[in-house]
């Protein structure tokens, strides 16, 4: 038998891909982080035509250099972060980002202050580098916020960085900006990397989105068009961080993927040049379905939190069985656990589905498990 690396014996498949896997294809799926909206016309027909021209040759490792201009146009005018074309890397989605993040700066002896719960990829990127993750709880009663408070108690001499989501996956909560501020400042007194996972900034209600790159030079800034732009099969994502840093980063992506695929990148082009209306129409929708989604729950005393963006729910639900239940009546969701201890007696539910699926779960689940 071929024994496996010592580094993937803390990682586990995904319990979330597998549930997928083995449920009842006609279930309503509450589960996945995907949104059901289709990629926008102008994105399609731009890629359309990227392929007729036959653009499918290598293109520069970073990625082609008018998509990286305008990618540094967006980080100006929307964050506030001054960079330029040479520190930014276009990746194959904001995951290949992480990934490397972890593969340039992270190694045995190396702690890794994570929120708890968080996106179940972070740890397992962290566990693959050999360094150890340092759990902050992020508490219901601070609606899942993480505090620069409980951050700075977790600091020591051996923290090499901080994994940032906001908004957050699993939990849809926003961060505060002099959190966000208060973290950054952090970094350059403790001399770790923020690595800021930024990829739900666009889908935010009511909330400004806050990107740490403005207040500290030790970010590496990760974002992407699969959720903005409904482009998640594309796999089509970029990151930003200086010029030393960008410089370890290219080495990972350079041997591991060489460039982003072209005609994604051409894509994402015309994403960013091109109208915002769409992107607009879906967050509108999101928030509607969010409001129904929060007051069902609520109604059937799941306590529920009104999350501020993203498109989960963390709803407090300490039956242990409700995972199964829900799904044998036909509801797919995720168990908080698997995004950290803090996520156990929570379920994910995200409300990437139509209103009308919503609303017909929530009926099965007031009627067949709350009530039942």
């Amino acid at each position: 038998m071929i024994n496996p690396a010592k580094r993937t014996e803390k990682i586990e498949l995904s319990q979330i891909r597998k549930m997928f896997e083995v449920t009842n294809p006609d279930a309503i799926n509450l589960g996945i982080g995907e949104p059901d909206f289709n990629v926008p016309e102008n994105i399609k027909n731009a890629m359309i035509e990227s392929i007729n021209e036959n653009d499918t040759h290598y293109t520069p490792n970073k990625g082609y250099i008018e998509l990286r201009e305008e990618i540094v146009k967006k980080f100006k005018n929307d964050n506030g972060i001054k960079t330029n074309p040479e520190n930014i890397i276009v990746t194959v989605g904001a995951s290949e980002a992480l990934y490397i993040c972890a593969q340039a700066f992270i190694e045995k002896g190396d702690e890794v202050i994570l929120p708890n719960p968080s996106f179940l990829s972070y740890e397992a990127c962290v566990n693959l580098a050999d360094g150890q993750t340092i759990p902050v709880e992020c508490k219901m009663e601070n609606e899942f916020k993480l505090k620069a408070d409980d951050v700075e108690e977790k600091i020591t001499k051996n923290t090499k960085a901080i994994i940032l989501n906001s908004p957050s996956n699993p939990t849809g909560a926003v961060m505060e900006k002099e959190d966000i501020k208060a973290i950054a400042d952090l970094s350059m007194d403790n001399d770790f990397i923020i690595i800021a996972d930024e990829i739900y900034e666009k889908i935010i209600y009511g909330k400004k989105h806050y990107s740490p790159a403005k207040w500290s030079e030790n970010v590496v800034t990760l974002n992407g068009f699969s959720k903005t732009y409904a482009m998640t099969g594309l796999r089509i994502g970029y990151l930003t961080a200086n010029e030393d840093l960008c410089e370890e980063l290219l080495k990972i992506h350079q041997y591991n993927i060489a460039c982003a695929t072209t005609t994604s990148q051409k894509g994402a082009l015309e994403a960013l040049k091109g109208p915002q209306d769409e992107v607009n129409k879906m967050v509108a929708e999101f928030e509607r379905r969010r409001d129904l989604i929060v007051n069902r729950l609520n109604g059937m005393g799941y306590e529920t939190v009104n999350a501020e963006g993203a498109f989960y729910v963390f709803p407090k639900i300490e039956d242990e069985n409700f995972v199964q239940k829900a799904a044998k009546a036909g509801v797919i969701t995720v168990p908080g656990a698997a995004f950290g201890s803090n996520g156990k007696g929570h379920v994910r539910m995200s409300y990437a589905n139509s209103y009308e699926n919503i609303g017909k779960a929530m009926d099965i689940l007031e009627e067949k498990i709350a009530n039942g």
